[in-house]
């Protein structure tokens, strides 16, 4: 009977903690709409249309970087800082502002604040909260500063010390936020030749996407002499993907042999190893997207749906949901039981949430695509993936798009937004705090008996 109440106490508990999570984004998107809202955010002084200014903020919060406006041509200074300030908070995660803020005024966590920020970053154990919290803060911030000099260096000839600096740390905050917004009018598509500036964006995004449990390991890596089996498997997939993509797309694109003659084999080189990173839910692009084969939407289309690191910037289903699945799939083809990486074994617990996950992740984004084909207009030049690409493009909070984005109906901007926010929070996160469920004892279990699969 212990054990019962137990678990009925830790049922409501989690449920009331993931009620507050969700509501502490919602409460992020909502002043940040009330904020574009503003005559003074857009550069005609009168406003701009609420499910617009929604649709911003929650892109921002979300770190998506879908737009039905132009950044740079509808807000002013004073909106550009407010999508900024609104998806660094809504990347390193609400609560890490909430204990930023404990820590300045000198209180102590209690518990159920530790359990909260322990959920946000996918920790373990609570014990690891304040000491991971340290290094969320002060990666970040050393992050996007260095990003900011190495910008500067590049951006502020261009546009002068002002605006230099500026647009340096804009794109800075961008780029490892994984959020995709820019300043520039047409994201990167200016600095296709600028090898430079997409080196370190690249840079920036792999930073803020690898996850800040995987940078404390590395850093301490000389301390410890060893690493947690989630960075291995992290850094494995991160790798493998990266290297993949990076092949793949110098195939399917030739290594972008439709530039003009004039580009150097370096620059497309280049250019394709940044189209190879920016589907892992950083959305800035140097390249048109719909200027791409249809073998390489293909691809990026995978990798968004992957994404990037749990407890990172990054969305998607994970990095380690698919290197579970992978290393559990290759070892029922061996004819092997257990899932071994490492000298570890994963636990069947991990395989069934990675497997709901996936099977979950599905159902929403089937269900998103087909409402969108009744709400939305598809190009005669296009088919499905018109539709499915920006479907993928919200769930795994990348920025990309074949151009639906800025002509979604609004029902269309309704499910994107849905979309966006449920591949932020997370989907065991939303889901769980819209259930109603209890915890039940299973007291009887009945005969087991095997299907045919396949």
């Amino acid at each position: 009977m212990d054990k019962i109440q137990h678990s009925k106490f830790y049922s409501i508990f989690f449920d009331t903690l993931s009620k507050k999570m969700v509501a502490g984004f919602l409460l992020i998107i909502l002043i940040g709409t009330v904020l574009l809202s503003l005559p003074i955010a857009t550069r005609s002084g009168q406003g701009t249309a609420f499910i617009d200014v929604l649709f911003t903020a929650t892109s921002a919060t979300c770190i998506t970087g879908l737009t039905v406006v132009n950044t740079a041509a509808n807000w002013t200074t004073f909106g550009q800082v407010v999508i900024m300030v609104i998806a660094e908070i809504g990347a390193l995660g609400y609560m890490t502002f909430a204990v930023l803020l404990f820590n300045v005024m000198r209180r102590n966590l209690n518990l159920s604040t530790q359990i909260m920020v322990k959920e946000s970053l996918n920790l373990e154990n609570l014990h690891d909260t304040k000491s991971v919290m340290r290094y969320v803060i002060g990666l970040s911030a050393l992050f996007q500063l260095l990003g900011m000099a190495l910008f500067a260096f590049d951006l502020v000839p261009r546009f002068g010390w002002g605006r230099g600096l500026y647009v340096s740390g804009y794109h800075s905050v961008m780029s490892f936020c994984n959020a995709g917004f820019d300043v520039f009018g047409n994201s990167l598509m200016s600095f296709r030749n600028d090898s430079y500036l997409l080196l370190v964006t690249t840079v920036l995004i792999i930073a803020g996407g690898l996850g800040f449990l995987v940078w404390r390991d590395l850093l301490l890596y000389h301390e410890r002499h060893r690493l947690t089996l989630n960075s291995k498997l992290t850094l494995t997939t991160t790798i493998s993907l990266f290297i993949v993509g990076f092949l793949m797309l110098l195939v399917t694109e030739r290594n972008l042999h439709w530039l003009p003659a004039g580009t150097s084999w370096f620059n497309r080189t280049v250019n394709t190893l940044f189209l190879s990173v920016t589907p892992r839910t950083a959305g800035l692009i140097s390249l048109p997207t719909d200027s791409l084969h249809a073998g390489s939407i293909f691809l990026i289309m995978i990798l968004m749906f992957i994404g990037g690191t749990p407890g990172s910037t990054a969305g998607g289903i994970k990095t380690t949901t698919f290197g579970v699945l992978m290393i559990q799939s290759i070892a029922q083809l061996r004819g092997k039981k257990d899932a071994e990486f490492a000298h570890r074994r994963f636990s069947q617990s991990n395989v069934s949430r990675a497997l709901l996950l996936i099977f979950m992740a599905s159902v929403v984004i089937s269900i998103a695509t087909l409402i969108l084909t009744q709400t939305e207009t598809i190009p005669s030049r296009y088919g499905l993936e018109y539709i499915v690409f920006e479907v993928l493009s919200a769930f795994g909070t990348v920025g990309l798009s074949l151009g639906l984005t800025p002509h979604l109906t609004v029902i269309g901007k309704v499910v994107i937004m849905l979309l966006m926010f449920i591949g932020r929070v997370g989907i065991f996160t939303t889901l769980y705090s819209l259930s109603k469920r209890q915890v039940k004892q299973n007291l009887i279990r009945y005969p087991e008996e095997n299907i045919l699969i396949g």
